[in-house]
C-alpha cells in the first residue's frame, strides 16, 4: 500500500466528514487550547490494520498532532490491548477520531476474518486469495488488510493479467476462440487464465493453451476429480478453486489438492471490529 494511496484516501475520507463545514460541535464546545491524549483500544480479540491509515487522518487534520502506534499491522491482540496513542491538540483529536476509527475497523475486521482463513489451511501449501469484489475506491486498503491476516493478492486491477470469464467466452462464442485471441493478444509473459464450470471446460481450455485454471462452483467430490484428471496430464497447470468457500469449507476444498483458493468472502463477508478511541483531556 503506497503512501500515495494512503494520502488520497484518507482525504477523501476527511472531505466526506468534514468538506460541508467542519466539525461545528468540537468547534463549539472544545476550547482550541486544551491539550489532550487519545488511545486507541481493542473492544476484542482482533488481528490489527490500518495504523498507517490512522497516523494519516491525524497528520491531515492536524500536523502538530503526535501519533505512536504501539502495536503493527499483522499483530494479533487480545481484548483491552492499546493500539495507539495521540497527544496534542483536543480539539483536533475529537474531529479525527470518526475517520480513524473508521479505517482501523475496517481493516482490522478484514484481516482478522483472513486469519481465521489462514489457520483453517494450516499444514497446507494451497494459497488464499483474495479478489476484485471490493469497495469501490478503497481496493487499495481492503487488499492490504488481507496481507495482514496472512493471505494474497489476486489481480488489483484488469490490466495485473488475463482471466477469461463467462462473458467472455460468450462474447467470443467458445472458450476455444476466447483463449486463441489471448494468446495472440496478450504480453508473451501473461499467463492466461479460464473459468470453467466442468471438466470438458478444463480441458478445452488447456487444449487451447491456457495454464491456469479458475475451477469456479464445483462440489467439493467433483472438485477432487477434476483436479485429478488435471493432473494426470502432461501440462504444468495451476488451478484455483473459488465460488461459496467458506470458513466450514476452505480446508476440505483445499485438501482436493488446488493450488489456490480464491474468495471474495475475505473481503466483502468481514465484519467490523469493535476498537474505541478513549480520550484523556490534561
Amino acid at each position: 500500500m503506497s503512501p500515495v494511496d494512503i494520502e488520497a484516501i484518507v482525504a477523501r475520507a476527511l472531505d466526506e466528514d468534514l468538506g460541508g463545514g467542519g466539525d461545528i460541535t468540537t468547534a463549539a464546545v472544545v476550547d482550541p487550547q486544551r491539550q489532550g491524549r487519545a488511545v486507541l483500544v481493542a473492544r476484542q480479540d482482533l488481528v490489527v490494520s490500518g495504523l498507517d491509515l490512522a497516523a494519516e487522518v491525524f497528520a491531515q487534520v492536524d500536523e502538530e498532532l503526535n501519533f505512536e502506534a504501539l502495536v503493527s499491522d499483522g499483530e494479533p491482540v487480545t481484548t483491552g490491548a492499546a493500539l495507539a496513542e495521540v497527544s496534542g491538540s483536543l480539539a483536533s483529536i475529537l474531529v479525527a477520531e470518526r475517520c480513524c476509527i473508521n479505517f482501523v475497523q475496517h481493516m482490522s475486521g478484514i484481516a482478522s476474518l483472513v486469519r481465521l482463513f489462514t489457520l483453517r489451511l494450516e499444514g497446507s501449501s494451497v494459497r488464499l486469495v483474495d479478489t476484485r469484489k471490493t469497495r469501490p475506491g478503497l481496493r487499495a486498503i481492503e487488499k492490504y488488510a488481507v496481507t495482514c491476516g496472512g493471505g494474497n493478492n489476486h489481480r488489483f486491477g484488469l490490466a495485473d493479467g488475463v482471466m477469461i470469464k463467462d462473458n467472455h467466452i460468450l462474447a467470443a462464442r467458445s472458450i476455444t476462440e476466447a483463449v486463441n485471441r489471448a494468446i495472440e493478444g496478450a504480453h508473451h509473459l501473461v499467463k492466461v487464465q479460464v473459468e470453467v464450470e466442468n471438466l470438458d471446460q478444463a480441458f478445452e481450455a488447456v487444449d487451447a493453451g491456457a495454464t491456469v485454471l479458475l475451477l469456479d462452483n464445483f462440489a467439493v467430490p467433483d472438485l477432487r476429480a477434476t483436479v485429478l484428471a488435471l493432473r494426470a496430464r502432461p501440462e504444468i497447470l495451476t488451478l484455483e478453486a473459488s465460488g461459496g468457500i467458506n470458513l466450514d469449507t476452505v480446508a476440505e476444498v483445499a485438501s482436493t489438492g488446488v493450488d489456490v483458493i480464491s474468495s471474495g468472502a475475505l473481503i466483502h463477508q468481514a465484519r467490523w471490529v469493535d476498537i474505541a478511541l478513549d480520550v484523556d483531556p490534561s
